[in-house]
């Protein structure tokens, strides 16, 4: 796999942390990526399974957390004071705590700890809504692993999840779909594409299911395949400034080297992200 190549395949991993975001952070483990999955798209559908104890179970997702920006003594507090809440809350309250507390652990990325609460909440309330946030969480937490064995639990993790909510409402499909992702990284990756073409049997134009087997297809070498999924996420939405980044990049690896540059061309007038804009410029080199 080139330089380029290598480049898109990583920095899908780090777009697809929410589908219709910019990447913050572009490689994760390139290693990994290299001969692995291409974790993907967490819902936005909201805004484990087993509870060994609140503060072990803290103590140890906390700790593993890959991405944390340093805490300030104020969200230090903050932290306290809301796990504390959360820990004590009654049972009409701990939803509204955890709101709060999952939010935080987001906001300072401690992806685990946020999943870890958001399972807490699932467990002791397992509503629909509960379930899915539990799920999105994990997955936001699976997308930013490094280490295999937390990226395996991670994945199961989301799949336990989503698989409860789904057996309720079959009709999730962005929580399908993500499912569909954890797959990859397991001995039956075809799983995952079967449920993604589920979603497409449902959803002809669902763009996350699209983008996804989009970026599958790059990551196995199928560019014509890639450049048609991207075509069609196009068609409902022209607006997708990722689709069009990736249809350019799909184009040139697959030899339509006019069509190319003029894709790529145009993602350069609409994108500010300098990572995507690095890329883009690197191509327009090749195709010189």
């Amino acid at each position: 796999m080139n330089k380029s190549v290598l480049f898109v395949v990583v920095l899908a991993t780090a777009l697809t942390a929410g589908l219709y975001t910019l990447p913050k952070v572009v490689v994760r483990n390139e290693s990994k990526q290299l001969g692995e999955s291409l974790p993907v798209n967490r819902t936005k559908q909201t805004p484990t399974s087993t509870q060994h104890g609140a503060a072990a179970g803290n103590e140890a997702l906390e700790g593993a957390a890959a991405h944390e920006k340093p805490l300030s003594p104020e969200q230090q507090k903050q932290l306290t004071a809301l796990r504390t809440q959360f820990l004590t809350a009654s049972s009409a309250q701990k939803e509204s705590a955890a709101t709060k507390l999952i939010a935080l652990f987001r906001d300072v990325t401690k992806y685990d700890s946020a999943a870890h609460y958001a399972d807490l909440l699932a467990t002791s309330q397992p509503t629909e809504q509960n379930m899915l946030q539990a799920g999105d969480q994990y997955f936001e937490a699976y997308t930013f692993a490094v280490d295999e064995n937390k990226t395996a639990m991670l994945g199961q993790k989301t799949r336990d999840f989503y698989q409860k909510v789904l057996a309720k409402n079959p009709n999730l499909l962005a929580a399908k779909a993500n499912m569909a992702m954890t797959y990859v990284n397991t001995d039956t990756p075809m799983q995952g594409i079967m449920l993604l073409r589920d979603v497409l049997k449902q959803d002809p134009t669902n763009e996350l299911a699209l983008f996804n087997l989009g970026l599958l297809s790059m990551r196995s070498g199928q560019y014509e395949r890639a450049v048609e999924r991207f075509r069609q996420i196009l068609i409902t939405n022209p607006a997708s400034r990722k689709a069009q980044f990736y249809l350019g990049v799909s184009l040139a690896e697959s030899g339509q080297k006019a069509e190319a540059k003029k894709v790529l061309a145009q993602v350069k007038t609409q994108e500010k992200d300098p990572q995507i804009l690095a890329a883009v410029q690197e191509y327009e080199e090749r195709l010189k």
